[in-house]
């Protein structure tokens, strides 16, 4: 259905920093000629935002932006479910896999211990307000964290790690990459398959320079929207 289609790329336009709540969409025409369709079409499309919540109707006025699908401003490192919480979000994470491996060489050098020393893997889903958001893969070296458990995973690892072990996580290396869905991450993330998606790794490390955490992250990128606000440091 093309209007369906028109409707995903208009919600990933509106979910961007061109757009804030209460922005005004193009007219009809507008979008109708941008997009090659016609002008039902595309009233198609803003009947399935309308019916998802984003934009509004206003008679003789247009349509209005009234909100926004998940949104994050980066500016300093902060766990998913604090972001969340703030913006009143409910985060619920799925443990699909959790057990302790030998670290294959790949990892080991991510983490920088020694190859087949004990670590954690685990697997999640993170949903948002209902919504399958992101598929985690995370590996965390087992002598740091004795008692990681399914009930820590399915809170926020941030909060385990800083609150209950003492850990001071002071610094992230974060990788993005976009990717399309295969069969297995269209089903979870609850998607097409071939849908674009973000892969994302991140490298955690301590304030002792340890690295505590190593994860390889799959992001719905039409729910998900990351705004980064960089500081140049002039010496």
């Amino acid at each position: 259905m093309i209007y369906k289609s028109i409707a995903d790329r208009l919600r990933i336009q509106l979910n961007s920093a061109d757009y804030n709540i209460g922005s005004p969409l193009p007219s009809e025409v507008k979008l109708a000629n941008e997009f090659d369709v016609s002008r039902m079409t595309v009233r198609k499309a803003i009947d399935l935002l309308v019916n998802w919540g984003l934009v509004v109707r206003r008679h003789g006025s247009g349509t209005y932006v009234v909100k926004k699908d998940v949104h994050q401003e980066t500016m300093n490192l902060t766990g998913l479910v604090e972001v969340m919480r703030e913006q009143g979000k409910e985060v619920v994470s799925e443990v699909l896999e959790f057990n302790v491996m030998p670290a294959p060489p790949a990892i080991a050098c991510q983490l920088r211990i020694k190859i087949d020393e004990q670590i954690y893997y685990s697997r999640r889903v993170r949903y948002v307000d209902g919504k399958s958001l992101m598929v985690e893969d995370s590996y965390m070296p087992l002598k740091f964290f004795r008692n990681l458990s399914v009930a820590h995973l399915e809170g926020s690892k941030f909060s385990y790690i800083e609150d209950e072990c003492q850990i001071i996580v002071c610094g992230n290396y974060e990788s993005l990459t976009p990717v399309l869905a295969d069969r297995q991450m269209a089903k979870l993330l609850n998607i097409d398959e071939l849908t674009p998606i973000l892969r994302i790794t991140s490298l955690s490390y301590s304030d002792s320079g340890d690295y505590v955490n190593y994860s390889v992250m799959f992001r719905n990128a039409s729910e998900y929207q990351v705004d980064y606000h960089l500081r140049r440091v002039h010496v």
